[in-house]
């Protein structure tokens, strides 16, 4: 007879080879810590895998999979989709019906609207009873976090703070309730029910989180706009303090689902120098014509510029040789520019040296053919890119993750508005975007999440090896490949990475090292709570991890000491 799991309970099984996985039953959403589960595109309550089947009984995991929605969940009516067909990401048809915006394009004078900071974090709809994403997945916060919230719908973000995106998607994405929650905020700019206008709508918010004085629950800061010159000046603070931009709500507009007008996004932008280094072709509406420039920095940065280009620029671009000016809205962890876009070409043909950055706001009056666009320098300048060294043909990246003897890939590419991910056993999926802009925004979100559920990224493309244009033409890449044999590297120390320890590992984790003759191997622990985490792999690798779950955070101490005491006898030494 099968066995089953109950709320909040957990067990370990045996997959292929000498793999562990762990099972868990969180409020009625089964989940395994294998490949195969973790790798889905489905939502995380309608996926299941072998491991799951064998221990709950085909049956009984066809019957979840066949149940009725979450209850308290938003729904609507769904349109059809083709057969295969991706779900889009406007928040049309898979997730709660959200406000979205549009950009200002300097054509809406904001005076009178209500400004706040456009937060970089991950956007979720608290329904009542729980956070859920723009496309219809649930987040699993901890019953600690959200103690005493409002049983009402409300519409915010899940900030970890300014410059932290990435973290705060890895601490989101979890599905262990880790106390790294505690980093978080849930920040409200929206009562999607209420049903008043805006005003109402945000004193009915003000006053309910008054009232319930929750440590992790916030109002968002909102404040009238006097005029264009208030405008840059509060986008200049914010900027200031390392935020994304500022977001815009219409007075006395109403709550409605999809992309709407009475909510603009505005940021500023920088501008510089590239040269031309090839055409590449264009798709869909621009089939036959130009879809980017493969442009250079002084410093041989490579990119692609895909956006801004009239259609007469299109069919007649820029010679390769030539200088063009580009707006860009910011640097990537990497140094590639964001957003590129096409203001045009150098009449002087000098190409700038490194370093030569000017500041365009992107907030003016709207010129009239007389009045030039006004340019800002910084105080101090800024350089367009420290190395590393250019990853070769973007925007294409490519990202790896090993289990056990198996690898595994994820591939995005994003041209224009059309995007392309490739990964695991050769599944293609393509989306069109509402501009370039957009695409580009959803890919690095997309990148963000696999970052977070431990994918590397690895250097370059197959084009920038000197092989083919794109690793999507090279059928050999299809599938998980069995890890290859390597010679011992000698003795180093593991990576350093941001927000980690030295040795490359989580902060707060203990690092051992065994060096000894060709050998060199390193081990590293870290328990949080009732769970502990073990990486270990030869020197100079990101190494393999796995995880433990035990009954009390004792119990995981006391496991975690142990292995510690075997690996000390062993001859490891700690760093």
């Amino acid at each position: 007879m099968s066995a089953d799991l109950a709320d909040g309970q957990t067990v370990q099984v045996k997959g292929s080879g000498s793999s562990i996985y762990t099972l868990k039953n969180n409020g009625g959403v089964y989940s395994c810590t294998c490949p195969a589960w973790m790798h889905q595109g489905l939502a995380i309550e309608r996926r299941t895998c072998k491991h799951l089947r064998a221990y709950r009984g085909d049956e009984a995991e066809t019957a979840r999979l066949g149940s009725a929605p979450l209850s308290g969940r938003p729904s609507r009516p769904k349109t059809p989709k083709a057969p295969g067909e991706a779900a889009t990401d406007d928040g049309d048809d898979e997730g709660p019906p959200i406000l979205l915006a549009h950009k200002w394009e300097n054509d809406v004078d904001l005076t009178g609207w209500w400004i706040s900071e456009k937060l970089d974090g991950v956007r979720a709809y608290w329904d009542g009873e729980r956070f859920i994403s723009r496309l219809g997945n649930e987040f699993f916060a901890p019953k600690w976090f959200t103690a005493n919230f409002p049983r009402v719908p409300l519409d915010g973000e899940l900030w970890g703070g300014r410059k932290l995106f990435q973290r705060t998607v890895g601490i989101v994405k979890r599905q262990d309730e880790t106390p790294l929650w505690k980093e978080l905020k849930y920040v409200v700019f929206d009562a999607p029910k209420h049903g008043g206008v805006f005003e109402e709508r945000v004193a009915f918010i003000e006053e309910t989180i008054r009232a319930l004085k929750h440590e992790y629950l916030h109002a968002c800061e909102h404040v009238a706009c006097e005029n264009t010159e208030h405008l840059k000046r509060e986008l200049a603070r914010v900027e200031g303090l390392g935020g994304e931009g500022l977001m815009l709500r219409q007075p006395r507009s109403r709550y409605e689902a999809g992309r709407s007008n009475t909510l603009l996004k505005v940021k500023s932008f920088h501008d510089t120098e590239a040269r031309v280094i090839d055409h590449l072709p264009g798709m869909g509406k621009h089939k036959g014509r130009l879809g980017a420039l493969l442009v250079e920095l002084p410093d041989g940065t490579k990119f692609n510029v895909g956006t801004g280009f009239s259609d007469a620029e299109r069919e007649n671009p820029p010679k390769i040789g030539s200088i063009i000016t580009f707006r860009y809205q910011e640097l990537s962890n990497t140094g590639v520019p964001r957003f590129p876009s096409y203001v045009g070409e150098r009449i002087d043909g000098k190409f700038p040296a490194a370093g030569s950055v000017r500041r365009v706001e992107a907030i003016h009056s709207k010129p009239s053919s007389s009045s030039p666009i006004t340019v800002v320098a910084p105080p101090t300048p800024q350089p367009i890119h420290q190395p590393p060294k250019p990853r070769g043909n973007m925007p294409l990246r490519r990202f790896e993750m090993t289990d056990g003897d198996t690898n595994y890939f994820w591939e995005i590419d994003t041209t224009g508005s059309k995007q392309k991910v490739r990964f695991g056993t050769f599944e293609e999926k393509e989306k069109v975007f509402e501009d370039d802009d957009e695409a580009r925004e959803n890919a690095e979100k997309k990148i963000a999440e696999k970052v977070g559920k431990g994918f590397k990224e690895v250097g370059g493309s197959a084009a920038a090896a000197g092989k083919k244009k794109s690793p999507f033409d090279d059928e050999e890449d299809d599938a998980p490949k069995k890890k290859p044999a390597a010679a011992a590297p000698a003795p180093a120390a593991a990576p350093a990475a941001s927000g980690k320890s030295s040795k490359g590992g989580e902060a707060g984790a203990r690092y051992f090292e065994f060096i000894e003759g060709t050998s060199a191997k390193f081990w590293e622990i870290r328990v949080e709570g009732s769970t502990f985490f073990t990486r270990y792999g030869k020197i100079g690798t990101d190494g393999q991890v796995t995880q433990k779950d035990y009954d009390s955070d004792a119990k995981a101490q006391a496991e975690a000491n142990k292995l510690i005491a075997e690996k000390t006898k062993k001859g490891y030494a700690e760093k």
